[in-house]
């Protein structure tokens, strides 16, 4: 297992403090049954999980004008990379990158105050898992302000195009924020839920997007969900996916449960290497992948 400790992942300090050794997993069955195993009670930061929930609510204030601001294609480069903001203008390959998701930070912020945008985003993802004991980690969101300097990079980069509204500290404030989330799997896993089951919260029953919606970020997440790993993680899992750094995946089985693990060591581009491993045999033995049994 690669160790976080050591590798380019502990860019972020308080990310190289968790022990690699830990694994949880979570499913949440859309029949309301939880099932867990592991450290499935142990917060840990969501990071780039979180950009799955930015996106939901961006796409519910702007509609599909939004992709006007951010494209929907793999990028086939690092998570943090400049090279293709250059080429194309600005304009990021797609929501999962850092790039992509700084843009939908930028567009939940506008006419708000970071902290209400942050607010916002910390209600929303409360309401998805019906749980309110869901908060931000302090440490590890100011950890991020304090090394973020590849990030303010591409957000300056970003709004020398005019592709930002809002000032770049404010952007970047909401960003490190909504990756400091912190969440147990079980949370993750019942968060994740209204991806399953169509656009509905089956813990609530209440409808957080369309069908549709949901389908097309599942499709999304399918393609860029890994970063440069997302066509080796559909070859080997077969469900769509999203990764963070701190050594969260979210999967989603359409139509029957939605899947969260945690391992904290990473693979060479950044996904949890015995989560996926994990990920990989739930497949293989409950016939979940979306591309067949």
């Amino acid at each position: 297992m690669t160790d976080a400790h050591s590798s380019d992942w502990s860019y972020i300090p308080e990310l190289a403090n968790v022990d690699v050794n830990r694994f949880a997993i979570a499913v949440a069955g859309l029949d309301g049954q939880v099932h867990v195993a592991g450290d499935a009670a142990r917060p840990f930061s969501i990071q780039s999980v979180s950009k799955v929930f930015t996106l939901t609510l961006a796409l519910g204030k702007l509609g599909d004008t939004m992709w006007s601001r951010v494209g929907r294609e793999p990028s086939g480069n690092a998570f943090n990379s400049i090279v293709q903001l250059e080429q194309e203008k600005g304009r990021p390959r797609n929501p999962f990158i850092n790039a992509g998701a700084i843009t939908v930070a930028d567009l939940i912020l506008a006419g708000h105050e970071p902290r209400e945008a942050i607010g916002e985003i910390v209600r929303f993802v409360r309401f998805l898992a019906d749980d309110d004991t869901i908060r931000i980690d302090e440490r590890v969101a100011h950890s991020e302000l304090a090394t973020g300097d590849r990030n303010a990079s591409l957000a300056h980069f970003m709004r020398s195009f005019g592709r930002l509204d809002n000032p770049v500290d404010h952007v970047l404030g909401v960003y490190f924020h909504h990756c400091a989330l912190a969440v147990t799997c079980r949370q993750l896993a019942v968060a994740g839920q209204y991806l399953a089951a169509g656009g509905v919260s089956p813990k609530t029953g209440a409808r957080v997007i369309s069908a549709e919606r949901a389908r097309r970020i599942n499709a999304v997440m399918l393609t860029c969900g890994h970063y440069d790993g997302s066509g080796e993680f559909a070859y080997r899992v077969g469900l769509p996916g999203k990764s963070g750094v701190g050594g969260a995946i979210l999967a989603v089985a359409p139509g029957k449960a939605s899947i969260a693990v945690w391992s904290p060591g990473l693979d060479p581009v950044g996904n949890s290497k015995l989560g996926a491993e994990a990920l990989e045999m739930l497949t293989h033995r409950t016939g979940w992948s979306v591309f067949g049994a």
